[in-house]
């Protein structure tokens, strides 16, 4: 790796940090492989129970990097349809696996920035946060990265249509009250909120978190409220036989802290 994804251990958070900040972050396809690699390995990572994702310098991230020589021996098609795949398994990956993601945004987020934020399980923002789907300016059509999945679910098709047939930046206060993000914390505090809010989720069992965080991904697409209320009796049933589950409800009763064992 070229050092354009930092990650840091904080016991079993990890923080993985865009490290382009004379670029905003913007997504060149070293820093493409290497947030690729990082999500695509967290499925056989239990000693990582939640990831923060956070971008360096001035902003979250600028999206493409349309600056970059991406000249090769193929057809333009194939050449955009590769880097189109790269991009967008990112966040095929981030939904994937197993631990939640909190996105921690500042500055720019602009097209497939934006949906680095979109993929996250939470995001909280600065106060100087702003947000865009920004392919449409370029001649682009409106819906890439995700962003006609993510968004209506997200802020309602009002909104997510504006974004998309615009480009216009929404600001924090916006994202706040359409649901975008959950909170605007000022930029001091914002790793610590990050990091408060991954301890709470440390508080639960490892694999009740992540069973958690599949259920959630299976019935945004749920076809009914039965198949939803299935999934949702699946996780109960499997986790009501464990261990942990069964140090969950001591503690409770005792007043005391968990003490999970199983990964």
């Amino acid at each position: 790796m070229n050092g354009e994804l930092l990650i840091e251990a904080r016991g079993a958070v990890e923080i993985a940090t865009l490290n382009r900040p004379e670029r905003l972050n913007a997504l060149n396809e070293g820093l493409v492989d290497e947030l690729n690699a990082y999500f695509g390995g967290l499925a056989d990572r239990k000693d990582v129970r939640v990831v923060i994702l956070r971008g360096a310098g001035r902003g979250f991230c600028a999206g493409l990097d349309i600056q970059e020589d991406r000249s090769s021996d193929e057809t333009p098609v194939l050449r955009t349809l590769r880097t189109q795949t790269n991009i967008g398994n990112i966040y095929r990956k981030m939904r994937a696996c197993p631990q939640p993601i909190i996105a921690l945004g500042h500055g720019a987020a602009a097209g497939g920035g934006l949906s680095l934020l979109l993929a996250s399980d939470v995001r909280y923002a600065t106060p100087d946060f702003r947000c865009n789907a920004a392919y449409i300016r370029i001649g682009l059509g409106g819906c890439d990265m995700a962003s006609s999945y993510f968004l209506p679910r997200l802020v309602g098709a009002s909104l997510a249509s504006e974004m998309i047939l615009t480009g216009r930046f929404i600001d924090a206060e916006r994202a706040l009250r359409a649901g975008l993000v959950s909170e605007i914390v000022g930029q001091d505090e914002l790793l610590d909120r990050g990091l408060a809010l991954a301890d709470e989720m440390l508080a639960t069992s490892p694999y009740g978190l992540r069973l958690s965080k599949q259920a959630l991904n299976l019935n945004i697409d749920a076809q009914s409220l039965d198949t939803a209320m299935a999934i949702e009796d699946r996780q109960q049933v499997i986790l009501s036989v464990t261990e942990d589950h069964r140090e969950a409800l001591a503690a409770f009763l005792e007043k005391r802290a968990p003490e999970y064992r199983e990964r």
